[in-house]
């Protein structure tokens, strides 16, 4: 990260995170009522969550997060728009106060999600989202990930307009704001901060793998996927906040802007990384976080695909995490590839033997993404891929959580040991 600081029908496909889709029954679900706090409603609160209420508190106040406005212009809830739709399901850092995207202004982004209502307002655009605020948030995130990874021209305007109000901006994107001389000039004038989530530390500052990994003794679990924008990243972020309830220490790394913004404490971005140091820069923070937080199972979020030409970065991850265990996202009902139309989506079973001959590892569950999918067909789906592939299968949002954490337990049996069940 960089910085300038101057001084039964079928679900509709706009209720993605990451594409994960919302389930046709919202009933089915666990709800969040907040934003920033996965399954809010929930009976027993975690051991880090306890730590970090009492931590937050001075004088009897509660640490005040950081606002922010998020802009997703045509965007929300969509594929592309998979940044700000995991902010508003899920943010440590920011406290989301409204959603740009002209297209939906009016709608609350909980319902847009297909949650319960959030009370985060989308707007039509930035002097809207201003007088829906009422004073000026502390953020402007830029909250798309579109596949050139750059602003158009009418972009850099929106984002200088928020500077010359006075608003820091985070930017996920590889074009990095802080190497851009007009976006410079402008955050010191009016003395805000850029963050360029994406940007790498220096070269000479970057590791190069080391077999270190094989200290870090507690199970790795890598939540790999058949496609980008697949949900990899909401399926690891309900499974670490499952555990944690069951009072276990979990240590979640991310690897891409959209974990990184919603505040992962290790992570980095790694298709911004040169390819030399991707494997050890993983593996660095790895051990890092291993040695800092004696954490009983560390969770990776995953990248791409291992079998899509397009990216690499899955291969990097499997190779700098070295993981005991992989847990894949799959979408049975998407015909192809993301931005590829030409590409057909490979089967689940295709994927796991791939991943399993690159790689010194196991597949220990499927995790179902349930776009363009009924209920009766995701819970074909759930069975039939069990009896096909002999692994426990599930899908992260229409079904119990536990179901992720009785995968991980038939795994890893030890971790079950580990676990203080809350009373209920």
């Amino acid at each position: 990260m960089s910085t300038v600081t101057p001084s039964s029908p079928k679900v509709q496909p706009i209720a993605a995170t990451g594409s994960l889709f919302t389930p046709p029954q919202p009933s089915t679900v666990q709800s969040s009522t907040s934003p920033n706090l996965l399954f809010a409603n929930a009976d027993c609160v975690s051991r880090d969550e306890q730590v970090i209420s009492i931590q937050s508190r001075f004088h009897g106040k509660q640490k005040r997060n950081s606002t922010a406005v998020i802009y997703c212009e045509a965007n929300f809830g969509a594929i592309d728009g998979k940044t700000a739709n995991g902010l508003v399901r899920h943010s440590e850092k920011y406290k989301i106060v409204s959603v740009i995207d002209s297209e939906k202004a009016g709608l609350d982004a909980g319902m847009v999600l297909g949650d319960a209502p959030n009370d985060i307002p989308i707007c039509r655009d930035l002097a809207d989202s201003l007088a829906q605020a009422g004073s000026l948030p502390d953020y402007f995130i830029y909250g798309m990930a579109p596949s050139s990874g750059m602003l158009s021209t009418l972009e850099r305007d929106i984002v200088l307009e928020a500077i010359s109000l006075g608003m820091n901006i985070v930017n996920g994107l590889h074009e990095f704001l802080n190497d851009d001389p007009q976006f410079v000039a402008a955050s010191r004038e009016n003395n805000v901060e850029i963050i360029d989530v994406r940007k790498p530390r220096a070269k000479k500052d970057l590791r190069i793998f080391s077999g270190r990994i094989a200290e870090v003794t507690c199970p790795r679990i890598a939540v790999l996927g058949t496609d980008c924008a697949i949900g990899k990243r909401t399926t690891a972020t309900i499974l670490a906040s499952t555990l944690r309830k069951r009072g276990m220490n979990v240590v979640m790394v991310g690897t891409g802007q959209t974990g990184l913004i919603q505040g992962a404490r290790y992570g980095i971005a790694l298709d911004a990384v040169p390819s030399q140091f991707c494997a050890g820069e993983l593996e660095a923070i790895i051990v890092e976080a291993f040695e800092s937080e004696n954490p009983d199972v560390i969770i990776i979020e995953g990248q791409g695909a291992l079998s899509h030409p397009a990216f690499s970065t899955t291969s990097f991850i499997l190779r700098g995490s070295c993981p005991n265990g992989v847990i894949l996202q799959h979408a049975p009902g998407r015909a192809h590839r993301c931005d590829f139309e030409q590409m057909a989506m490979p089967v689940a079973a295709t994927e796991i033997n791939l991943i399993q001959t690159f790689a010194d590892t196991k597949v220990i569950g499927l995790t179902i993404n349930h776009e363009n999918m009924t209920n009766a067909e995701i819970s074909t789906a759930i069975e039939s891929h069990e009896c096909e592939l002999g692994i426990p299968a599930t899908d992260a949002l229409t079904q119990s959580p536990e179901r992720l954490v009785q995968m991980v337990f038939s795994a890893f049996p030890e971790l079950e040991e580990k676990q203080i069940v809350c009373a209920l």
